[in-house]
């Protein structure tokens, strides 16, 4: 009689940033991988901002993400703006 091979898989996987010090736990490598992807890329878009950029995109963020509503009007209300140049 042979026993079975335990199975091999994720259990969960702990991503800390050396940069900021955040620290996520994913329970499946497609979280893990999403999780570090967002994260570095928060980090190169910050990176790119000076003070005032920082301050002025937290503080639409934090409007934004605490009404969801007004996040898809919006980007509804800027999908029918005319460009610069359209002459309407």
């Amino acid at each position: 009689m042979s026993a079975k091979a335990p199975e091999c898989g994720w259990d969960q996987a702990v991503f800390r940033c050396g940069r900021c010090g955040t620290q996520y736990t994913a329970t499946t490598e497609a979280d893990y991988l999403k999780v570090v992807g967002a994260h570095g890329d928060a980090h190169a878009v910050w990176d790119r901002l000076n003070p005032i950029e920082r301050d002025g995109i937290t503080s639409i963020l934090r409007t934004i993400l605490s009404a969801p509503d007004l996040a898809v009007e919006l980007l509804a209300l800027a999908d029918r703006q005319p460009t610069e140049g359209d002459g309407r």
